[in-house]
């Protein structure tokens, strides 16, 4: 019986001592740094998605200020030549009304020349 309480005290203080013996220090820092570490990757590829996300807009808002300068300028060409072809025309209707004044003037000359010289017949 002497063995017996003397194996249970020895096993209890040998308990006693094993759980107040400080752990290793690599048992405790190693997940402590693994959870840091995947903090500061998490962080690292959350900040290279967004900056990934900026060079994309960025580059989306260039794209589409091109396009609306290149659709600006197209619609300016088209309005100029518009505006000539408006030219163009006017210049040719005027041209055609001053030649159709001109022909009635010179016909209406030439009529009253002629009645003027040729004289009336009498019977």
């Amino acid at each position: 019986m002497k063995k017996t309480i003397a194996t249970l005290l020895a096993g209890l203080f040998a308990s006693a001592a094993f759980a107040q013996a400080p752990t290793p220090a690599a048992a405790t820092t190693t997940p402590v740094a693994v959870k840091a570490d995947a903090k500061v990757d998490a962080k690292a590829d959350a900040k290279q998605e967004k900056q990934a996300a900026k060079a994309d807009v960025k580059e989306a808002r260039q794209a589409a200020k091109a396009d609306v300068k290149e659709a600006k300028a197209e619609a300016k060409t088209e309005v100029k030549e518009a505006k000539a072809d408006a030219k163009h025309a006017k210049a040719e209707h005027k041209a055609e009304h001053k030649a159709e004044a001109k022909a009635d003037v010179k016909a209406d000359h030439k009529a009253t020349t002629v009645a003027a010289v040729t004289p009336a017949t009498t019977k």
